[in-house]
């Protein structure tokens, strides 16, 4: 090396020495906790961010499954994870559930969780059989007001986001109907396509298949408001039945303690993985969910708001986890 060119790179290492210090975050692979079994909306959700996100932060991204108790044991191992920045919680709506749902849980929803990002939402959707006769709302909730609990309809579990909707909307539209909880979305849609439940309930990603060849005829969705999903089905409180605001959600959330610098790294690279257009088609096509990728700031009062509102109505329902 030249006399010239030693002093030049002399003079550029101090600079180089910050930058490498800022790069200690991700030092090692990042953990998506998955507090489900393979396969359901919420794995795949963490499988879909999986390569594009290794791709973006240069580390591996590995996908871990651990279920139990209503999704409280993986849960409850992210809570109790080191604040490094390498563990987060892939989860669903039933976050905001589980509080109410599950006595004596080993761990604060609030205090032991930073909200990261709410990553999407999909309408929740009442249908019924297509050999029953009831086309549309109001022609169902007459006939449940004749007969109450004598129809029948299937969630995915008892507490779920179904549940909980299905149930806010019997105690605000004055019917009633007989609960048949199943053990997951697949048990669910082989017994709607079996002809064995009158209704169901669920979101638009395990229902939309059976929507589109008749199976399942749709008659609310139970959103504040229409979803473009569904532009043409009404929502409960366009119905007559008020104050229903149940749509399902994804999300992304992070040991409370991670250093904020952290997170908005995180943050960032998240919102520029599901830019891309093909990923968030495939959101929409596969899983029926509407890509949001909010800020970390909204996404906690969101959660705030729904915990508060499931936990009144499991209270008054009287509802327990399977």
């Amino acid at each position: 090396m030249t006399p010239r060119r030693a002093l030049l790179a002399a003079a550029l290492t101090p600079l180089a020495l910050p930058a490498l210090a800022q790069r200690a975050w991700p030092a090692g692979p990042i953990r998506f906790m998955v507090p489900f079994p393979p396969g359901g909306s919420v794995d795949l959700v963490a499988r879909f961010l999986q390569a594009p996100l290794q791709q973006r932060l240069g580390v591996a991204v590995v996908v871990e499954n651990r279920s139990g108790a209503s999704g409280a044991i993986g849960v409850n191992v992210v809570a109790k994870a080191a604040p490094d920045g390498l563990t987060f919680l892939a989860i669903s709506d039933v976050f905001a559930a589980l509080p109410g749902l599950v006595p004596n849980l080993p761990y604060d929803a609030r205090r032991d969780f930073a909200p990261v990002m709410l990553v999407g939402t999909a309408p929740m959707i009442l249908c019924a059989h297509k050999s029953r006769p009831w086309k549309d709302m109001a022609s169902l909730v007459a006939a449940a007001k004749a007969a109450p609990e004598r129809i029948t309809c299937g969630t995915s579990g008892n507490g779920t986001l179904a549940h909980l909707a299905m149930e806010l909307m019997q105690q605000n539209g004055g019917f009633r109907t007989t609960h048949v909880p199943y053990r997951g979305g697949a048990p669910l849609v082989q017994a709607c396509i079996a002809g064995e439940l009158d209704l169901c309930i669920a979101s638009a990603a395990p229902l939309g298949r059976l929507m589109q060849d008749g199976t399942l005829v749709p008659l609310v969705q139970t959103g504040a408001t229409r979803s473009t999903l569904l532009p043409n089905l009404p929502t409960a409180t366009e119905m007559g039945i008020p104050g229903v605001d149940a749509t399902a959600f994804w999300c992304l959330l992070a040991p409370a303690g991670v250093p904020q610098p952290v997170l908005a790294e995180f943050h960032a690279a998240l919102v520029q993985v599901l830019a891309d257009a093909e990923l968030r088609r495939k959101f929409l096509d596969q899983l029926g969910i509407e890509v949001v990728a909010s800020d970390g700031a909204s996404f906690g009062r969101l959660l705030e708001r729904e915990m508060e509102v499931w936990a009144k109505v499991i209270r008054d329902t009287g509802i327990k986890a399977d």
